[in-house]
Parts: C-alpha cells; structure tokens; sequence
C-alpha cells in the first residue's frame, strides 16, 4: 500500500493543484480586505482626534483644602 512519504506527497500535488485555481482570487480578496481594514482603522483614529479636539475639558466642582502642616483634631471634628 501506500506509505507516509507517498501519501504527503500526492497531499502536496492535490494542495498545488487547488491552490493553483483559486489562489489568485484568495490573494485579491486577502488583498482586499486588508486595505478595508486599514482605511477603518485609520477612519477610527481620525474620529477619536477629531472628538478630543472637539470636547473642551470637563470641569468638576470641588473644595480647596490648604495645606496644613497641624496635626488633625483627635476628637473626630473636623477643623
């Protein structure tokens, strides 16, 4: 019967015959899709500097406390 060595090798010629029919088109599709990936990509990126330059910066109300170098009221109030 057949051995492993003659099986991979008509494995071989079976794969270089398929890849011989529909390798151009798997190359063009491949080609394709990367540049669609690509152009997302860079759309995505140019959305996200377009929203930072877009959104002025949050403000949040709050308190300033000083700088104090005393210690901190031991009986639980607050100064």
């Amino acid at each position: 019967m057949f051995g492993l060595s003659e099986l991979a090798i008509i494995l071989i010629v079976v794969i270089a015959l398929v890849l011989a029919k529909k390798g151009p088109e798997l190359a063009r599709n491949a080609g394709k899709s990367a540049r669609i990936l690509k152009a997302e990509a860079r759309a995505m990126k140019e959305a996200e500097e377009q929203q930072a330059t877009d959104t002025p910066p949050r403000v949040i109300q709050g308190e300033t406390i000083p700088n104090r170098t005393e210690h901190p009221p031991t009986d639980g109030t607050r100064p």
